[in-house]
Order: C-alpha cells, then sequence, then structure tokens
C-alpha cells in the first residue's frame, strides 16, 4: 500500500486564488457586488484570508469603501487584526493582481474548493455515523440528505434578465390566462368567496394567517389543506410543529366525516358514525397529503424538508404551524430579530420553490379586544412586510345567557378578513367554525364581503 504524502491530508484549496480576489475586492469597490454573488464567509481555507472578507463585508454593509486602511481599522475594531495576518498580510493582497478584471473567476475557483471541503467534511462525518450501529440507516439516509439541501442551498448563484426575457414569459402566462378564461389561478382554498378576491393562492405568495390562541387557526388551516389534496387532488405539505401528526390526522377525519371529535377520541361512537369515519379515511387514504411531525424544529431542518416535498412529492403548497414554533439557527439574537430572519427566508422560500407557503402566526393581546390589524401580528413587524396575503380570523365575544346552552350544531360566526394583499382587494368574508367538526362553513344567508373592491 502506498503510503499518503502530506499533501493527500491537506483539504483542497486554492491560496492564490484567495489572495487574488482579496487583491480584486481592495483595487475596486465595485469587485464586492460580483463576489458576494459567489462567497460567504468562511468559504476561504485561510483564516486569515477569512478575517479579511469579514472586514470588507463590514465595510460594504455600512456603505463604506474597502481599500487597505479602511480594512485594517475595521478589523482592529473587531479585534481581528492579529488573526488576518496582521498589516503586513492585508498590505501585501494588492500586490498579488495587476486589475480585478478577473475577480468573477476568482470567486467561482474560491467557491468551487470551499463546496469540497463541504462535501469532504459531510462525507467523513457520515462515514463515521455508517459504522455506527446503534444509529438506523434511515435516520443516516435523512441526514445525508439534509446535508446536501443544505450545501444547495448555500451555493445559490444570483442572476438577471433583461426585461424582454421576462417579457415573453409574461405574455405567455398572460395567453394561457385568456385561453382557460380561469378564475381561480392559483391554488383554490377550497373557500369559494376568498379565492374570488385572490384568485387562489399564487405561486410564490408568502402566506399568514393570524388568530389570538384557541380562535381556531389550525382548523382552517387544516380545512385548506384537506380540500386541496382530498377532494382536488393537489400535493399538501402540512408542517405541524404544535399538534402531533396523529391529533392532526383525528382532527381532518372528524371534518371529514361530520363526526363530533369528542365521540372520536372516546371511542364513544354509533355504527352510523363509525361507518362515516371508515368511509372518510378510504378517501383521505390515498390523497397526496404530507405531515412533517417536528417540533422544535429549526429553519435550516424546515428549508430542507420543504426542497424534499418540493421536489420528490411535487407539492403545490406548504402550510406551516406555527411560525412562532421555528426555531433560529441564531439562538442568541433577541427573538424579534430572529422571527424577522425566519419571515425572510420563508418568504424566500416560497419564490425558490415558486409555490405559496402559508404559515400560521398568533397576534398580540390587543386583537383580543378589538378588530385585528397589520400591527398585532406577534414578534415581529417584518412579518407584515414580508407576506404577499395576511388572513385575520376574529370573532366577537358573545356573552352566554344565565343556565343558556349552546347548541353544538350552531356555527360560532367567524370573520375572515383579508387584511393585506398585494396583487388584490381586502376585505371580510363571513365563516362560521362549527366546533364539534373543527370545521368552518361560509355563511350565504344575507351576508356579503365588505371592504374595497
Amino acid at each position: 500500500m502506498t503510503a499518503s504524502t502530506p499533501r493527500d491530508k491537506i483539504p483542497p484549496h486554492n491560496e492564490e486564488a484567495e489572495r487574488a480576489a482579496l487583491g480584486s475586492l481592495l483595487m475596486d469597490a465595485e469587485a464586492v457586488a460580483t463576489a458576494i454573488q459567489y462567497l460567504r464567509p468562511g468559504d476561504f481555507y485561510s483564516n486569515a484570508n477569512n478575517r479579511v472578507f469579514e472586514a470588507i463585508l463590514s465595510l460594504d454593509s455600512k456603505g463604506l469603501r474597502a481599500d487597505i486602511q479602511t480594512v485594517i481599522q475595521e478589523l482592529r475594531r473587531l479585534g481581528k487584526l492579529d488573526e488576518a495576518g496582521g498589516h503586513a498580510h492585508v498590505a501585501s493582497l494588492t500586490t498579488v493582481v495587476p486589475t480585478s478584471a478577473n475577480i468573477e473567476y476568482y470567486a467561482q475557483t474560491i467557491q468551487n474548493y470551499s463546496l469540497r471541503r463541504a462535501l469532504l467534511r459531510v462525507s467523513s462525518e457520515i462515514n463515521s455515523k455508517v459504522f455506527d450501529e446503534s444509529l438506523e440507516s434511515r435516520l443516516i439516509l435523512e441526514e445525508i440528505q439534509q446535508r446536501i439541501f443544505d450545501l444547495t442551498d448555500n451555493r445559490q448563484t444570483l442572476s438577471s434578465r433583461t426585461i424582454g426575457e421576462v417579457l415573453k414569459e409574461t405574455i405567455t402566462e398572460i395567453d394561457g390566462i385568456l385561453k382557460t378564461k380561469k378564475l381561480i389561478t392559483g391554488v383554490p382554498s377550497g373557500f369559494e368567496r376568498l379565492d374570488l378576491l385572490t384568485s387562489g393562492f399564487q405561486p410564490s405568495e408568502f402566506v399568514v394567517i393570524g388568530a389570538r390562541p384557541s380562535i381556531g387557526k389550525t382548523a382552517l388551516a387544516l380545512n385548506m389543506a384537506a380540500d386541496m389534496a382530498v377532494h382536488k387532488n393537489i400535493p399538501v405539505g402540512f408542517f405541524t410543529l404544535e399538534m402531533s401528526d396523529l391529533a392532526l390526522t383525528k382532527r381532518i377525519i372528524s371534518s371529514e366525516s361530520m363526526v363530533d371529535a369528542k365521540n372520536i377520541r372516546s371511542g364513544y361512537l354509533t355504527p352510523s358514525e363509525y361507518s362515516r369515519i371508515v368511509h372518510a379515511a378510504s378517501n383521505i387514504y390515498e390523497a397526496p397529503f404530507f405531515i412533517v411531525d417536528m417540533p422544535n424544529m429549526k429553519l435550516l431542518d424546515l428549508r430542507a424538508q420543504a426542497r424534499k416535498l418540493r421536489s420528490q412529492q411535487k407539492v403545490e403548497i406548504i402550510f406551516i404551524d406555527y411560525l412562532g414554533l421555528i426555531g433560529s439557527e441564531n439562538y442568541t439574537l433577541p427573538r424579534y430579530e430572529q422571527i424577522s430572519e425566519i419571515s425572510r427566508s420563508l418568504k424566500s422560500l416560497a419564490r425558490e420553490l415558486k409555490i405559496p407557503i402559508v404559515v400560521l402566526s398568533q397576534l398580540t393581546r390587543e386583537a383580543e379586544r378589538e378588530r385585528p390589524n397589520l400591527s398585532n401580528l406577534r414578534d415581529s413587524g417584518s412579518i407584515e412586510q414580508d407576506a404577499d396575503v395576511v388572513l385575520f380570523l376574529h370573532r366577537d365575544r358573545i356573552e352566554k345567557k344565565p343556565n343558556e346552552q349552546p347548541n353544538p350544531d350552531d356555527g360560532i360566526p367567524t370573520d375572515l378578513i383579508i387584511a393585506k394583499q398585494r396583487n388584490g382587494p381586502v376585505g371580510t368574508i363571513k365563516l362560521a367554525l362549527v366546533a364539534k367538526y373543527a370545521k368552518y362553513v361560509p355563511v350565504t344567508r344575507g351576508h356579503e364581503e365588505q371592504g374595497n373592491f
């Protein structure tokens, strides 16, 4: 067996390309825009080069030009000048190349080697886990898929198209709509009045459904998802972070069979009710409804699973219950900053996958006493900014008379408020929640939508 040489043990990298790229960035401020299409902190093999790149990005985020002096000052401010090799290393970078013309080539080269090192780390970790017999093979496989998805996610290259290219695609889409004359061009929600106002949930839309606890956010989302998957055969992904997949499925069975959920939980079922459950279950069984049950799910896990559902199961819409339970990798940040990061990430994920993503969100306590508005979205104003559509569920508190027993068959009047819609009208739709089935039904008797349309 041939002995390994020291060179074999050195991870793939290109020191010359790293120095050339940094030299280009120090010579030409406009080169930064090209570099960040390909590079992220950590892509440089040399720790000193990484620190210099971080300082350049820090200056760029402040709108300041990076040169030898400003980078040295920024490194000193960050306390990382020694890690960056000191004044001598930073000053030497501008002597490596005469021009910044080849920055894209250098950046692509660095990215390529960074990806190779990342693959090497993943393969090494997986290799050790394969020999660990205490781990299930399925779990190892899932981790491999997740890690590869993460690597792919971090390697998206920015690009642009001329308005002419986009115009061709736009006209083609308009022609298609003209020929079919469809009122519903997106994924239908199952609520006709809502669909008439939104034309269905559109591709790349980030949709937020907000309400106070126990108003029925999950019930509404499940009603929509079940209608799509069970009755229209539209593949749906449903991320449940609060409720187990078993509890979620019981709710769907109750709603679809019109059997009281309490009876299903207790087992006190009449032959007729059991027959309806069996019939509903047979319809649900073949539905393209995919449930991801993972409490304490991190944002990166969610994104990886969403990509997997889109690529392997061809889901056309994803529901997430709910936003406040998604964990951020940056757990040291204040919660409102974490929520902002999660909100922006989900919006970009919807655009990347080209499907609507519907996220449930809690509202602040003020929404208990008054009709909710966009400022009631909890934890972060960025949710309001990022969302394409914001729906609120709201109902007035009904004071019961002494000894009055509510009729379980009577629906609870509930407003579905379209509080924001980038590309359509806002307004209110009247629904009724039949609580024992966790099912929303439209109110048609003398109620019209209210709003600006």
